[in-house]
């Protein structure tokens, strides 16, 4: 059998891995309980903790904006450990994330002359596809 911190951990990845987005510790909260029914916040954040230093989840830090969770991109960097480089859509109405996989060419351009760029975040806010249609 399975000990209860296995199934909480599971229920944590798997809220994540189905839900495509990046989610804030109450959403996954709210679909891990389908899982693990006495599930509760504060687990959640250890399992979140556990799962960002064991490099099973990413942390997903937008300004202005809590911690978010994302399951890691199948698709990794040039060694093993590396995420996926991606953006991300922030939703202004529902406030929900989601990835944007690609990359604009020539952002270093953007940088003042002389300076060289060395990482960068690229946020895009607006309407998702669901709040578009309904409005």
């Amino acid at each position: 059998m399975e000990s209860r911190q296995t199934r909480q951990k599971q229920a944590v990845l798997q809220a994540l891995a189905s839900s495509g987005r990046s989610l804030a510790p109450a959403e996954i909260l709210d679909l891990a309980r389908g899982e693990v029914p006495t599930l509760n916040l504060s687990t959640v954040y250890r399992q979140l903790r556990s799962l960002h230093d064991e490099a099973q989840v990413v942390r997903v830090d937008l300004p202005g904006q809590a911690a978010r969770f994302e399951a890691p991109c199948a698709q990794r960097g040039a060694h093993a450990h590396e995420h996926h480089h991606h953006h991300h859509f922030h939703c202004t109405v529902c406030d929900r994330v989601f990835p944007i996989h690609g990359c604009p060419s020539g952002i270093d351009r953007l940088a003042p002359a002389g300076f060289r760029v060395e990482q960068h975040e690229l946020t895009l806010r607006g309407r998702c596809a669901d709040c578009a249609r309904a409005a």
